[in-house]
């Protein structure tokens, strides 16, 4: 479970699934051009500096024919939340850590991500190649060109702030990812990936452009820990 966890932590990070956010309506929706909506989605993300969330994190499983064939995975795990709090300086800087059901932290000054076990006593560094900052936390701690460059915007009601954005790159960890805003903060986040699970991240007390250490994205293992390099 600490893994399935820990991959869609990731996918947050370097930087987060599929449902439309919106309500049934007797009216059409108009959605917006792909010029249009990208420039709608680069004008919300442009007024985010920082940002402080506390979260809820739910994965269910939406194909189980695909699940079924990864053992590791179980119902009761899917239907788990996760909660804990976020951080995030742009660029490049993020802080996720989850209190309960367990502890884990994922940390980054834009350089070297660390995901820290203090049950295991083990602390997973990284480097923030390409690849990881290819993921959709982009959204929230990347820079606005790339994000572009990795995403193909659609926007499906031009009088609602949500987007479902596409990775240009078909040979990515998931197939889609939905990002809704609210007061000019996103509000949440809906990853479907191409194993038939979907995780929904629902984000509140969020707090626009608050000024947070530095110290906050740094991350020294404590004495006693197993460092892993990959």
């Amino acid at each position: 479970m600490k893994k399935l966890q820990t991959m869609f932590a990731v996918l947050m990070m370097s930087g987060a699934v599929l449902a439309p956010v919106v309500a049934t309506t007797a009216f059409a929706a108009t959605a917006a051009s792909e010029q249009q909506a990208t420039q709608s989605l680069v004008q919300q993300l442009s007024g985010i500096k920082s940002l402080t969330a506390q979260f809820e994190q739910t994965t269910k499983i939406t194909n189980p024919k695909v699940v079924q064939g990864n053992k590791g995975l179980s119902a009761q795990h899917m239907n788990q939340t996760f909660k804990g709090e976020m951080k995030v300086e742009r660029p490049g800087k993020f802080y996720w850590q989850t209190h309960s059901p367990s502890k884990q932290t994922i940390v980054t000054s834009g350089k070297t991500v660390w995901i820290y076990d203090p049950d295991l006593q083990q602390a997973v560094r990284q480097s923030l190649d390409e690849q990881v900052s290819n993921t959709p936390a982009l959204l929230l701690s990347g820079n606005t060109s790339q994000i572009m460059q990795a995403y193909r915007v659609t926007q499906p009601d031009q009088s609602k702030l949500y987007y479902t954005l596409l990775p240009r790159n078909k040979e990515g960890a998931f197939q889609s990812l939905t990002i809704s805003f609210a007061n000019k903060s996103p509000s949440l986040m809906i990853l479907q990936d191409s194993l038939g699970q979907t995780t929904y991240i629902r984000f509140s007390q969020v707090k626009l452009n608050p000024s947070i250490a530095s110290s906050v994205f740094d991350f020294t293992p404590p004495k006693g820990t197993d460092v892993i390099d990959q």
